[in-house]
């Protein structure tokens, strides 16, 4: 015949388990808990201006100096081109004995869900119609005046376009994609950048026009000296998306350090929106929201 347990011996039982529970979770969180930082550990591309290079010299790694400076450690960078699946080889990437090379990309698009966390948005831009001055335009002040160009004259246009861009579907939409000169976006050549569409292209005279990110159209029209480069920002339209919240991205799992890059975020804000300024990126507020059925 089973013995019956008392309520006291219950409760001892109890509270035993839940003591050898509590130092397990104890000692897991203490193996779980991560290294104190020593520095800085930034995902970028080595050539992609106005976002990052190895000089330092973009957007992104003037962000990651500031942030660099809030945390009081030195700002350190793992190089990986980001057309060849980035987050895989940089923020993902971990051989066995060591450590991941990083831990924070700078410029993710709030959505992107490809093995990244993303955090709160730190500013929207939006794709953006580019053309010189003195050649023919330089009555366009608006996207809606660029549309209104006689059938002759848009016909004649060379616009360039990167393919698998939204800007492709933005020439569609308006009868336009004859007039597209396509440029592949997935390049081999480790020399080639995003800007040389506007820098030598459209600045030589071999385009009219062309359709970029507008960090980038931003960026390399205040580059090119002569001619001078008019900008226009796009708005979405139903079905086509051409504005973007950008964001940064983490690992999954890194919550507390997540929680401290939108701290960093929200406490340097100003800081960021001058450095995006000064890079001439065009940022757009909801209003550039494809608007509801």
């Amino acid at each position: 015949m089973s013995q019956s347990r008392s309520p006291r011996n219950a409760c001892v039982a109890f509270l035993s388990v839940a003591a050898a529970l509590a130092a397990l979770s104890t000692s897991v969180a203490a193996q779980e808990a991560p290294p104190k930082r020593t520095e800085l550990r930034v995902c970028q591309d080595p050539n992609n201006l106005p976002f990052s290079n190895t000089k330092g010299e973009g957007i992104e790694n003037r962000i990651a100096e500031v942030f660099g400076k809030a945390l009081n450690l030195p700002v350190t960078y793992y190089s990986f081109p980001q057309r060849l699946a980035f987050v895989r080889n940089t923020l993902r990437y971990k051989l066995p004995g060591q450590d991941y090379p990083c831990d924070i990309i700078i410029g993710v698009p709030v959505g992107f869900d490809e093995g990244v966390s993303v955090t709160k948005p730190y500013y929207r831009s939006t794709y953006a119609l580019v053309f010189p001055r003195g050649k023919g335009l330089d009555d366009v002040t608006t996207v809606d005046a660029f549309l209104a160009l006689g059938p002759e004259k848009l016909r004649s246009l060379r616009i360039g376009v990167y393919d698998r861009s939204p800007a492709g579907e933005w020439l569609s939409r308006h009868q336009l994609l004859e007039n597209g000169v396509p440029y592949q976006m997935m390049n081999a050549d480790p020399q080639q950048y995003p800007g040389e569409i506007i820098e030598k292209d459209l600045a030589q005279g071999k385009l009219d026009a062309a359709i970029v990110w507008g960090p980038i159209a931003g960026y390399f029209a205040q580059r090119v000296k002569s001619p001078q480069l008019v900008v226009l920002p796009l708005k979405s339209e139903p079905g086509l998306k051409l504005d973007y919240q950008m964001a940064m991205g983490v690992r999954f799992g890194e919550r507390e350090w997540k929680q401290q890059v939108e701290g960093l975020i929200e406490s340097r804000q100003a800081e960021i929106e001058t450095i995006l300024k000064a890079y001439g990126v065009p940022m757009v507020d909801a209003s550039y929201r494809a608007p509801k059925n």
